[in-house]
Order: C-alpha cells, then sequence, then structure tokens
C-alpha cells in the first residue's frame, strides 16, 4: 500500500541511555486510554489511533471492582471524586420480586484495600482521556489523534491507517475491541472471531428521582450503594445506582433469540432497541420490575449482542501485544470486562520500565502475556459459568469467585515477574539471604547480577612477613588434608591490614580488613594431587556488608572488629578492637619511599614462591534443636581457593612503596568477659611466635579484586 512514513513522537531512535519507548496504541477505550497513562508514567511516549472522532460519547455505567479501582488510584483517578458510588448492598431476588439473599457489603468493606464502585462509564473514559493527554501530568503527555482507521498492523511495530500513512513504533498494543483489527497481525489469529454467546442485553439508565417517585418501583432504588440483580432461569435484571446517585444503570441479560434484528449488520454489536420488545421479554415478572423497566427512555434504550471468543493461543508477538476485549472479550456476568482491560494495561507498562531494551521487548511482552493469561482467560471461564441459565450446572460458588476477582494488585503481581524475569537472566548471580529479595548486591554484582567496577577503588595495604612455628600454626589448618609443604619447623607468616576505599558497591565509601596468612602450606585433594598455597585462618573486618558477603557468597572465615589506622611521617599504626576493648597494636615505623618493582603486590592476599592460590575452609552449620543428632553438624563444609592466576588478572596499580626498618605486632587476649566472641581467636593468636620480621611494607595503589574467582576445592 502506498502511503507516508512517520517517526511516532519525531524522537531519534538511535539515542542511548534511558531512552523513552515509542508506543502506538490501537483504540482509546478504557483499555488503550489506561495503557497511555501507565505508560506516561513510565516515561514513555504514546500516541493513541482512534478511529472515532469521539463526537456524542455514549454509555452505561459500569463496574468497578477492587482490583480496578486500585490501578485507577495509582493512574491519579479517584472514581469517588467523579461521583461513583460505593457498592454498599447486594441482593439477588426471583422473577417474581421473592428475595433469595441480601448481602450488606460494607461488613466485607475491609477484605480489600480498595473500594468497589458503580461508575459511569462516559465518567471513567472522560478522565482516563484527560489524564492521558494533560500536558501536566507525569511523563509526555499522549497524544491523541482521532478519525485514524487503522488497516492493518505488523508485528515489526508498524501501523499501516486506512488513509494509507504509514507509522512505524518501538511498541505497539492493540486495544481495538473485540471487533479489532490489531488482532488480525498476530500469527495464528487467523479464524479468531468474536461470535454470539446466545445472550443479548437491553442497556439504559433512567434518572433514579423517577423510581424513586414511584411508590411502586421505590423500593427497588431506595437503597443507596444497592446492586440488585434479578435472576430468572435463562434471562435476567441487573439495577444499580451511578454518578452521585442521581443515575439508575440497568442491564437486562435474556436469549438473543427474542431481540435479534433481521437486518442488524454482522460486525454490529450494539443496535437501538425497542421498549414493548424488552417488557415482552420480561412477561410475568414482578410488577415492580415492569413498571421500572416501562421507565425507560426508548431513544437511548440499546441492546447489545453478548460476544464471546475462543481463546487465542498468543496475545503477543514481536512488537505487537493484545490488551482488553481485542486479547478476551468478556461476557458481563463477572463485572470484569473493563477491569482486566485496565489490569492488562498495568500489567503491560509495568515490564516496559525506562530503559528498556529495544532487544528486549518481544521477550518482555511475552512475560506480560505469561503475566495475564491465565488469570484473565480464567476470568473469562468465570463470566460465563455465572451467565448459565439456572439448572444448567452445578451451584456457583460466588464467594471463590469474588475473592479471585477482587484480591488482586495486577501492579505488584507483575512487578514480582519482572523482577523474576531479569534474575533469571543471571542464573549464576550470588544469591544469599534473605534470597526472596533476589540476587543481593555486593562486592561482585549489582542488584541484577551486573558485575561491579573496581577499576577506581584504591587501597592501602601495610603487612609484616613473619618467620614464626610451623609446629604451632599446623593446630590452625582445617582438615587432615592440610599439611605444611616443608618439614622445617621454621615457617612463614604474614600479617596483613588493607584499606580499601572509593568502592562503587559501598557507594563510594570503603572498608579495612585485616588477617594472618599462612604461607606454604600442602592440600592433598581427593585424588591425590596436590596443591600448595596460603591458608587464611582468619580475617578481621570492620563493616558488616563486607563480612556477610564473604562468609556467604564465599565462604571466608570473617569476622568483626574495630580497625582503627593512623599515619604520620614515617609511621603507621593499627589498633583493633571489639566494644571498646583494644586487642591489637601493629606499627611499622621507619617508612621510607622505595622504587616499585614489578614483584609488588596489592590489595590482594600476600603470595610466595609457585603458591597456586589462598586457601579457605567453608563451614555452615545445620538448623537444629537443642539436644537433636543434627546440632552441630555441618549443613556444608569444603575446602575453597582462590587462585593466584585469576588474582593476577585484576585492575591494580600501584602508585607507591614503602618499606619500615621497624615492625612490632602485640595481642592482648584479655579475658572471655571483655572478648565474648573473639577471645579464642584472639588468644590463638596471641600464641604465635615472631622468631624475625622478614619484611614490613606500605603499599598504596589503585584498583582491587572481587576474588570472584574463589572456588570449590575438591
Amino acid at each position: 500500500m502506498n502511503g507516508t512514513t512517520a517517526r511516532v513522537n519525531g524522537v531519534d531512535h538511535t539515542n542511548k541511555g534511558l531512552r523513552p519507548l515509542n508506543v502506538l496504541v490501537v483504540g482509546a477505550g478504557i483499555g488503550g486510554l489506561s495503557a497511555a497513562i501507565f505508560l506516561r508514567q513510565q516515561g514513555h511516549h504514546v500516541t493513541l489511533l482512534e478511529q472515532s472522532r469521539f463526537a456524542n460519547e455514549l454509555g452505561a455505567a459500569v463496574h468497578m471492582a477492587p482490583n480496578a479501582t486500585g490501578l485507577l488510584l495509582r493512574m491519579g483517578i479517584n472514581l469517588e471524586d467523579l461521583g461513583a458510588v460505593p457498592c454498599k448492598i447486594f441482593s439477588q431476588s426471583l422473577p417474581d420480586g421473592k428475595q433469595m439473599f441480601e448481602v450488606p457489603l460494607w461488613r466485607a468493606a475491609g477484605r480489600w484495600q480498595y473500594p468497589w464502585l458503580l461508575a459511569h462509564r462516559v465518567d471513567l473514559h472522560s478522565q482516563l482521556k484527560k489524564v492521558a493527554t494533560a500536558e501536566d501530568g507525569t511523563g509526555a503527555a499522549a497524544i491523541l489523534r482521532t478519525s485514524s482507521r487503522v488497516a492493518s498492523v505488523g508485528t515489526d511495530g508498524s501501523v499501516t491507517l486506512a488513509s494509507g500513512e504509514q507509522l512505524k513504533a518501538d511498541v505497539v498494543i492493540g486495544a481495538d475491541g473485540v471487533h479489532s483489527k490489531a488482532r488480525c497481525g498476530l500469527p495464528g489469529s487467523q479464524g479468531f472471531k468474536p461470535s454470539g454467546s446466545g445472550k443479548s442485553a437491553f442497556r439504559f439508565t433512567m434518572p433514579r428521582s423517577r423510581a424513586l417517585d414511584d411508590p411502586l418501583t421505590k423500593p427497588l432504588a431506595e437503597k443507596e450503594g444497592h446492586l440488585n440483580i434479578f435472576m430468572g432461569k435463562d434471562r435476567r435484571v441487573v439495577i444499580y445506582p451511578t454518578r452521585h446517585h442521581e443515575l439508575l444503570n440497568f442491564v437486562c441479560i435474556h436469549p438473543t433469540s427474542e431481540t435479534e434484528q433481521k437486518d442488524q449488520q454482522a460486525d454490529e454489536w450494539q443496535s437501538s432497541a425497542d421498549l414493548d420488545k424488552m417488557l415482552d421479554v420480561y412477561k410475568g415478572w414482578n410488577p415492580a420490575v415492569l413498571k421500572i423497566l416501562s421507565m425507560a427512555d426508548e431513544d437511548t434504550l440499546k441492546v447489545w449482542d453478548l460476544l464471546d471468543m475462543d481463546q487465542l493461543p498468543t496475545w503477543a508477538d514481536g512488537q505487537l501485544a493484545l490488551i482488553g476485549d481485542a486479547a478476551h472479550p468478556f461476557t458481563p456476568h463477572q463485572g470484569q470486562g473493563a477491569a482486566q482491560a485496565i489490569e492488562d494495561a498495568a500489567s503491560l507498562a509495568c515490564v516496559l520500565p525506562l530503559g528498556t531494551p529495544l532487544a528486549e521487548i518481544p521477550e518482555r511482552l511475552k512475560l506480560y502475556e505469561q503475566c495475564r493469561y491465565k488469570r484473565a482467560s480464567q476470568i473469562q471461564e468465570y463470566s460465563r459459568i455465572a451467565g448459565q441459565d439456572l439448572g444448567a450446572g452445578p451451584p456457583l460458588d460466588t464467594s471463590r469467585y469474588t475473592d479471585e476477582n477482587f484480591g488482586h494488585d495486577e501492579w505488584h503481581y507483575t512487578s514480582q515477574k519482572l523482577r523474576e524475569w531479569l534474575w533469571s537472566r543471571k542464573p549464576s548471580a550470588y544469591r544469599r539471604m534473605p534470597t526472596v529479595f533476589g540476587p543481593f548486591p555486593g562486592p561482585r554484582q549489582d542488584h541484577l547480577g551486573n558485575s561491579r567496577d573496581w577499576s577506581q577503588s584504591t587501597f592501602t595495604t601495610a603487612s609484616i612477613k613473619i618467620k614464626t612455628s610451623r609446629t604451632l600454626l599446623q593446630n590452625l589448618l582445617p582438615t587432615s588434608q592440610f599439611k605444611f609443604a616443608s618439614a622445617d619447623s621454621n615457617c612463614y607468616a604474614t600479617f596483613s591490614l588493607s584499606s580499601l576505599g572509593n568502592l562503587e558497591w559501598l557507594g563510594g565509601n570503603g572498608y579495612n580488613h585485616f588477617g594472618l596468612y599462612v604461607h606454604g602450606v600442602e592440600y592433598t585433594k581427593k585424588n591425590g594431587d596436590k596443591v600448595t598455597g596460603t591458608y587464611l585462618p582468619v580475617l578481621f573486618e570492620n563493616l558488616a556488608d563486607p563480612i556477610i558477603s564473604g562468609r556467604e557468597e564465599l565462604g571466608m572465615p570473617k569476622v568483626y572488629a574495630t580497625l582503627d589506622v593512623t599515619k604520620d611521617a614515617g609511621t603507621w599504626k593499627l589498633k583493633a578492637g571489639w566494644m571498646g576493648n583494644q586487642f591489637l597494636d601493629v606499627s611499622l615505623t621507619g617508612l621510607e619511599t622505595k622504587t616499585i618493582s614489578n614483584g609488588v603486590q596489592g590489595s590482594g592476599p600476600p603470595q610466595i614462591g609457585q603458591e597456586e592460590g589462598l586457601f579457605f575452609h567453608k563451614y555452615i552449620a545445620t538448623t537444629a534443636p537443642a539436644g537433636s543428632k543434627e546440632r552441630g553438624q555441618a549443613d556444608v563444609e569444603y575446602v575453597g581457593i582462590v587462585p593466584n592466576v585469576e588474582e593476577a588478572k585484576a585492575p591494580r596499580q600501584v602508585n607507591s612503596l614503602l618499606v619500615a626498618d621497624r615492625a612490632e605486632i602485640n595481642f592482648d587476649a584479655m579475658d572471655w568477659k571483655k572478648l565474648p566472641t573473639l577471645h579464642h581467636i584472639v588468644a590463638r593468636l596471641a600464641e604465635i611466635p615472631v622468631y624475625e620480621v622478614m619484611e614490613a611494607k606500605v603499599v598504596e595503589g589503585l584498583g582491587a579484586s572481587d576474588v570472584r574467582s574463589a572456588r570449590r576445592l575438591v
């Protein structure tokens, strides 16, 4: 088809960053306008294509259950401000007027977060249009193009108008109702057309005062917020107030065969109705019902064919998605047609936040379908069941339908499904308690599991390498698979303090860690292979976040302590403590600047000779009651290693090296009262003899490692 090509809202598709999507919404009914509002609130640019001129808007009332009114409030629309009437009483009667039951709904109001309202469709529609297109709303105002009849829609974001004009967008939403043109653009949609359900409905409104002025009909209209249903075997009459209680709304459902018009066009679903015909349909019913029906204004009386359609195989493909009646036409027996269209709109916008990558749009539209397909289809089926003739099936469990219909917040539901979908894209992301919030942001990843940037972090590492007793230190080796590679009575260990700063994962802040690194340790794997490395018995840190992440994600033996570092000309000092009780003094004095060599180590663990990595012992106890056999047993226990070859790849740059001419390490184990959680550790460290200080230095630089190379060693 010949025509011109236009960019929606003139937005350049090459923009980078949190770029708004260009969205075309086909149809500006309740669903389409709701989608426009939610999408503009997400920051996107929306154009609505409406085939009508919006002249002489007509309509009756619309049932707005709590699952819809909550979403409207999220849009900024309070229906009660527009005259919607809270539903306070629900009753059901037989055709002769005998009441079957009456439920005071105010007693159940506390069950639902949002109100159950009886609104006027025109009032709702007008307010949706106002909010969607208002210049002062959140996000860019939606553009409403009236008299824009759509000829065809593609899954590639293309829309062709009947005029020949061609439009292109990132996303196209088919919200064009039961006779949807957009539906035809979905693969597999051929052959899916709405058909009559076998029932039709007379719809009209009248001034409530008209019914109140007649003694016979007054009882049908005098109770405020009364949803009044008269049920016959194959027909029913629904009456309820709206618009500040000034109007009564009527829905009179009956067999289509009794009012079918021979001259009705195949694609028509409403037409003018005959008042006498309506009265004939309900002949023999309670006189009050017949009298109130006879008060209808014939010039506004309409008869609607209640259409239904088989379940579509899909609602979304490529860049096209359907919402509302375009996807799932509803019969009115649950009063959920408009509500489900609004839920669709909320769900669709929820999966498309600002910054959605173009390449993800097809997947995200499929996610919308997954969120909505089962629920909308189930309520669609509930409506069919609720509309069955009396005696055509088992008794209805109306409470079950109400609970499932009303007790749902689609925005909250889809938000969680979007989170789960985003989490699933990083199956190897670190997850730690509490797991329900998804991958845990920390040193190695952001909240979606993406790697952190350590290149601009800073480090200052002070280390003292000592000669000490192999016999004493071997008592700190965790399993029989460990031993010292050398049988010499001397061995070597390093006490090291690193101050890390400008850490992205800590919002530009930093922390300190101090540990004992035992060199020359050999580990024998289950297959007999031997690995030589440095063993880390304990690592003190002064911040909870790195302690928790290091223990849970890596298995490092981390504990808490205050680690206070001071520096002045030629001197570096560390004081470590717990709750004001100082258990460690370390000092390096006589510091002098030295030339930096390639062998200088940065913020990682000290490395010696040909050692392969840093060993650590991971242990997590099982959860069990006191006295049980499981108490004190391990849920997880194994040895891990941080390979030196991987750590060498970390982005580190050494900027300065200071060497000390004197170093001292002094532990004070105190007692259990002063160090109730650390005495057992500090007392053992205090036993370590310093035969000789081999080296003492302070290294400063840029960059660090997140130790993501840590792995299990079997």
